[in-house]
């Protein structure tokens, strides 16, 4: 099976793309199961009820979330009520959210979705390897698929989640810093690994705002509301092949679709090259 993770999703160009695109590239790329990090997606911070269904409704099967999670308190009752949706499991029991979820992929096969957050240079959050170990002896056994959006800061820390979980769970695929890395790998124990995803949203931008109001504020230290950008709209994120019998990953690609890429998919085309970041990398 196939899994795709998108990246941090900025405001509004952010998802007018996914949503312009996720049906043709479930087609073209015979994508099993969309997952999408949404936490940036409300003009830059938190999600909303409304973005939330447009993104279910675009064919996105699951949404994960990070530290702006709760920037839009209306989320609250999504979270609290809809199983497509998680909040970081680090976070404290009471706060609203599920830790983990299980969907099942185009195919029926059931895939369990988690996030945790990062410790360095992060809100101050329970341990997430405490955490992971905690959700997996939760997850049913039978659950053999498990995706982690790992959304830290610092490439140590998601490097150190991935070789802790390497042979427990299909994926670990950071996101948060909205800067796609070029070390995608599958880890010895079957275990695919991205310290991040990369941005999906406005990539003119200083992560996705306005480079000139970031600018200005960074040297005059005068405040300025940083307003989502809208040049270069890019859809980043990462492909995962999973053998759905053992949940051992079995290859992991990066991608990246322009805005130009998209809407011929969302016309029913084929984009003239293949909307990809880098070549495939396989199990030998």
């Amino acid at each position: 099976m196939r899994i795709l993770l998108i990246g941090d999703i900025v405001g509004k160009p952010g998802k007018g793309i996914v949503v312009r695109a996720v049906a043709g590239l479930r087609r073209q790329r015979q994508l099993d199961l969309v997952i999408a990090n949404a936490e940036n997606a409300a003009d830059g911070s938190g999600l909303t009820p409304a973005l939330y269904r447009q993104l279910i409704a675009a064919g996105v099967d699951c949404v994960t979330l990070g530290d702006h999670i709760y920037r839009r308190k209306e989320i609250c009752d999504v979270l609290e009520h809809e199983s497509r949706i998680v909040k970081p499991a680090n976070f404290p029991a009471e706060a609203p959210g599920r830790p983990w979820t299980v969907v099942p992929s185009s195919g029926g096969v059931p895939v369990a979705v988690f996030s945790l957050l990062g410790r360095v240079f992060m809100r101050p959050v329970d341990c997430p390897w405490t955490a992971a170990d905690r959700v997996l002896a939760e997850i049913p056994a039978d659950v053999q698929v498990r995706v982690l959006d790992f959304h830290a800061e610092a490439t140590g820390d998601k490097q150190l989640m991935g070789r802790y979980l390497d042979g427990r769970v299909s994926a670990v695929l950071g996101t948060h810093t909205h800067v796609a890395t070029a070390d995608e790998q599958l880890l010895p124990g079957g275990t695919a690994f991205q310290c991040d995803v990369g941005m999906t949203g406005p990539h003119d931008s200083i992560l996705g705002r306005d480079v000139q109001r970031v600018l200005h504020t960074t040297l005059t230290f005068r405040p300025i509301t940083f307003h989502v950008a809208s040049d270069d709209v890019r859809l980043c994120g990462t492909i995962v092949d999973v053998d759905e019998q053992t949940g051992r990953a079995t290859g992991i690609e990066r991608l990246v679709l322009t805005a130009a890429e998209a809407e011929q998919l969302a016309e029913g085309g084929k984009p003239s090259q293949d909307a990809s970041g880098s070549k495939t990398l396989n199990e030998s």
